[in-house]
């Protein structure tokens, strides 16, 4: 993962809430959301990128999750099952995978999806002049990848082969025991050439109609600023197993505006604020759901005073996760000492988090004494500010390090809200000195997260971090076949983002409390990867 420019916060995440009646997203479909199963959603944040090859956000990720779907999809327990592929033939020395791809699968126009198409995709992900943010989630273990994405190998030389239209051929660097999984994220979805050469490579994504579905659904709308409408994809090659007839998403910022909603009749799923939780908490329709989402305060190592390590290491000290997390959230999140989120793999007896415990806890004395010596090398600290997004929980996230760190250092911080977007490319173009941010992991280990500051290229999303002894340990790690071995490299590099540079300050790790009507049932939210699964959903009134 040594080029994805994100975020965080996979990455991210972002709220969804459930509407059986009332409006939906179009105005022309008010009275036939009535008459089908429609389930109409909520988005807590404006809609990035639907391009797979670019988009980094945990919206994005979700709504391609239901319009496309790649050779497996994870199933209620996480667990990769076949989807476009029929099966897998993994070789002995696990290296070596061959997908045979379903009969009768096609595209929402008729056409067939072939293995092609995936080979496609993969190597336009990869290409050194796409610029994709997720190249490295295919390059870093497909065999010649990470040559062809630097420009020194040729695409004949990545170990991708269409065998025929049914047969898939991928060669793995190393045994990557959750290589199935990484199929099922969008980034590994298939792409139809001919259909973006008709429509352009700048037009392709744009809207409803410049996109290809293989999908359980196929977008009628779309706009990045209100959200999306679904319908039912009448090629999908399972769509007797999808039982609603569509789905809006539309984007809705603030929470007691759903709630409001919810309570009136009209949706059917929302999540809370931490001042509502208290209140709803012995409701039989409510409940609490975790996520492997880790939120943290970016520093910018380009921007005065985070430059100074000291600094940093000051206003990482200086505020208290637990009370972020049990006061201001009071939503089922978890503080956070390290940056791996809880839950995340790491061997078979124990998580990462409890093999490398707490890096990083609050100390208000130890703080001053760094911000002290920060100021005997820079000087007087100029104007400072904290970037956040609009969100309700961002916002309230944002106020309450303003007041710790007014209380325990003794300075003034402006915060600068901006919307989800706004957010993420101000902190791409280096444009900001501290910023919260999250991750929400694409698949089921430490990697996932740990690779994102490996500082190949320099991202201002990751405060442009780049240590040469953290890079090392990432890349060996990444080859490294013995688990152990690589499990006691990740520790380490988490220790030296943490502790030694003072990269960030961990936030919290997500969780989201939640009230549902209980007549919807079957839908997934997985803990990682792209979140929401409504293929399964039923109406059962």
């Amino acid at each position: 993962m040594k080029k994805k420019h994100l975020f965080i916060l996979i990455t991210m995440v972002f709220g969804l809430v459930f509407l059986l009646a009332g409006c939906g997203f179009s105005k022309d479909s008010t009275g036939k959301s009535e008459e089908k199963k429609i389930v109409h959603l909520s988005l807590d944040n404006d809609i990035p990128d639907l391009n797979q090859v670019l988009t980094t956000d945990g919206i994005s990720f979700s709504i391609l999750n239901n319009i496309m779907e790649g050779l497996y999809r994870l199933d209620a327990d996480n667990n990769p099952q076949p989807a476009m592929a029929e099966s897998a033939d993994i070789s002995e020395d696990k290296l070596t995978y061959t997908f045979h791809l379903r009969d009768g699968i096609k595209w929402s126009n008729g056409d067939p999806v072939t293995a092609q198409d995936f080979k496609y995709s993969w190597l336009r992900a990869m290409h050194p002049d796409t610029s994709g943010s997720y190249a490295n989630i295919l390059y870093d273990y497909i065999v010649g990848g990470e040559e062809f994405n630097a420009g020194e190998a040729d695409a004949s030389e990545v170990a991708i082969k269409a065998i025929d239209d049914k047969t898939l051929e991928v060669k793995l660097v190393t045994p990557t025991p959750f290589f199935l999984g990484l199929t099922a994220f969008a980034t590994y979805f298939p792409l139809n050439e001919k259909f973006i050469n008709e429509v352009g490579e700048d037009e392709f994504a744009l809207t409803a109609d410049t996109i290809l579905y293989n999908g359980p659904f196929v977008m009628t709308e779309y706009d990045q600023a209100e959200g999306v409408t679904l319908e039912k994809n009448k090629e999908y090659w399972d769509k007797g197993n999808v039982k609603i007839d569509g789905a809006t998403m539309k984007v809705i910022k603030e929470q007691s505006t759903a709630l409001n909603l919810y309570e009136s009749g009209e949706l059917d799923r929302v999540y809370l604020s931490s001042s509502d939780v208290n209140s709803y908490r012995d409701s039989d329709e409510f409940g609490t759901e975790t996520q492997f989402i880790s939120w943290y305060l970016q520093f910018n190592f380009q921007e005065k005073p985070f430059d100074n390590v000291n600094i940093r290491k000051a206003f990482q000290l200086a505020y208290d996760p637990q009370t972020l997390a049990d006061t201001v959230l009071n939503n089922g999140s978890a503080p956070a000492y390290g940056l791996v989120a809880l839950g995340v793999n790491g061997n078979k007896d124990k998580t990462f988090r409890e093999l490398a415990g707490d890096v990083v806890k609050p100390d208000y004395d130890k703080a001053k004494e760094y911000l002290e010596k920060g100021l005997d090398e820079i000087g007087d600290l100029p104007k400072l500010e904290l970037l956040t997004a609009d969100d309700t929980i961002a916002k309230d996230t944002a106020t309450f390090l303003q007041s710790e760190f007014k209380k325990n250092l003794g300075v003034d911080v402006d915060i600068i809200t901006k919307p989800y977007s706004g957010r993420l490319d101000t902190m791409r173009e280096s444009d900001y000195q501290m910023g919260i941010s999250k991750w929400g992991a694409d698949y089921n280990d430490p990697m996932d997260i740990l690779s994102l500051w490996n500082g190949d290229p320099l991202s201002g999303l990751r405060g442009n971090f780049s240590n040469p002894k953290y890079k090392k340990l990432i890349d060996s790690a990444l080859k490294e076949p013995d688990e152990d071995k690589r499990l006691d490299m990740l520790i380490e590099a988490e220790r030296i983002a943490l502790k030694d540079d003072g990269t960030l300050g961990p936030l919290y790790f997500e969780g989201r409390a939640f009230l549902q009507k209980p007549y919807m049932k079957n839908l997934i939210i997985h803990p990682y990867g792209a979140k929401i699964e409504l293929k399964n959903i039923t109406i059962k009134k």
